[in-house]
């Protein structure tokens, strides 16, 4: 037991090691633009290009991989982001790095896909939300401190020790990997047919949407989180760090707090999920011009947000039970997907309606969530009758049939 929890943490610690790689980068714009010589939209291209890429391909790399022994999977993925970081961290040409932020993103829902579900394989059925709610707090911890010691570093020390850090947190994960993973050879291997068969289900694909539309309700606000507090709550640079780790701290919290609440009663969760990023986000519009509620209310928005992640897997992985590290990848491209839509929106309605409305963008995403999920929940309920009343019927031809 020891060994398998050791294990966990060691994906949590790869899963943190990505986090920081992909989102790390956000934190060091300013210091890239300068060292490259590109200007501020070439080098915001190296953070979208990286999310692209895994909405993209997510799904097929993952299909690829499916054959391979799990270890060697995970030990490879996360070998190409200790590379990729080196290389950040040597070149001082845009095209290189460039073309060492699609490579990692390839592998990015690979490993995500596979550790999520090795996690899940390794301990007993009842332990799995456990074990999956510990390799997401990799990204809550990522968020916490990952990306703001890049920051720090890049800004205090040099932008090259930001990237050999993030090599650091990866190659000792690598290593972490080769030891306390057990070797975990592909038996009866799912065919593609198999895997990509789940897309034929008209509710898996509601669910899909729902996974969008809540990562789209998340990060159409958090997205311009400095933006807000910045030109609504009139805080300073200072603060908005400050409350930057405080939401990234309240989140790790929160991630586990979900973890339980799953345990409890998984669709209970996922349809009360959407309604708490409403509440919070109406709470965040009252409160946005006062500086005391605000802080306040930061810190009940970070705990809410941390669970999107945990909660979005678990409703996906209800309709991809039977080809579960293709499901994770489902969630990886997808969620991805949530991000660039949300990210576009509240990008529109801070451009032309400013900053101060910007919650509202969160709150029409929530509603959205809200009736796709009541749909898919309604097609559960239909089908459930469907089959008592198939049931019954069977049950009264063999009565009429005996007599």
């Amino acid at each position: 037991m020891k060994r398998t929890s050791l294990t966990v943490l060691v994906l949590a610690l790869g899963v943190f090691g990505i986090i920081t790689t992909e989102m790390g980068m956000v934190g060091v714009l300013p210091q890239v633009s300068a060292e490259l010589g590109v200007g501020p939209s070439a080098a915001g291209w190296l953070v979208g290009v990286f999310a692209l890429v895994i909405a993209v391909s997510g799904p097929f790399t993952t299909l690829l991989a499916s054959g391979i022994d799990r270890r060697t999977v995970l030990a490879a993925a996360i070998a190409v982001f200790a590379v990729s970081n080196a290389a950040y961290a040597l070149t001082t040409q845009y095209e290189v790095m460039l073309a060492f932020r699609v490579l990692p993103a390839l592998f990015h829902p690979v490993f995500f896909a596979v550790a999520l579900a090795t996690a899940a394989r390794l301990v007993p059925a009842g332990d799995a939300t456990r074990a999956t709610t510990t390799v997401f707090g990799g990204v809550t911890v990522g968020f916490a401190f990952g990306v703001p010691l890049s920051s720090y570093l890049a800004e205090h020390v040099s932008l090259a020790s930001a990237f050999w850090f993030a090599a650091l947190v990866n190659l000792v994960a690598f290593l972490g990997i080769l030891r306390f993973v057990p070797a975990m050879p592909v038996g009866r291997r799912l065919s593609y047919g198999a895997q990509l068969g789940i897309l034929g289900r008209s509710r898996t694909w509601l669910t899909i949407v729902s996974v969008v539309l809540v990562f789209a309700a998340m990060f159409s606000v958090y997205g311009y989180f400095a933006e807000y507090l910045g030109r609504v709550t009139h805080m300073d640079g200072t603060w908005v760090s400050a409350m930057l780790m405080a939401f990234g701290v309240v989140m790790i919290v929160g991630n586990f707090a979900f973890g339980g609440l799953l345990r409890r009663s998984l669709v209970g969760t996922a349809v009360a999920y959407p309604v708490l990023c409403l509440l919070v986000y109406v709470l965040v519009y009252a409160v946005g011009p006062l500086f005391a509620p605000m802080v306040v209310a930061v810190l009940v928005w970070g705990a809410v947000h941390s669970g999107g992640l945990v909660v979005s897997q678990s409703w996906l992985g209800r309709d991809s039970a039977d080809a579960p590290e293709f499901g994770n990848s489902l969630f990886i491209s997808f969620s991805n997907l949530g991000i660039t839509v949300g990210t576009a929106v509240g990008g529109w309605v801070l451009s032309d309606y400013g900053p101060r409305r910007l919650p509202w963008a969160g709150v029409a995403f929530a509603v959205a969530a809200l009736l796709v999920m009541a749909l898919r929940l309604s097609l559960d309920r239909a089908g459930a009758r469907q089959e008592s009343i198939q049931e019954a019927d069977g049950v009264r031809e063999l009565g009429d049939a005996r007599g």
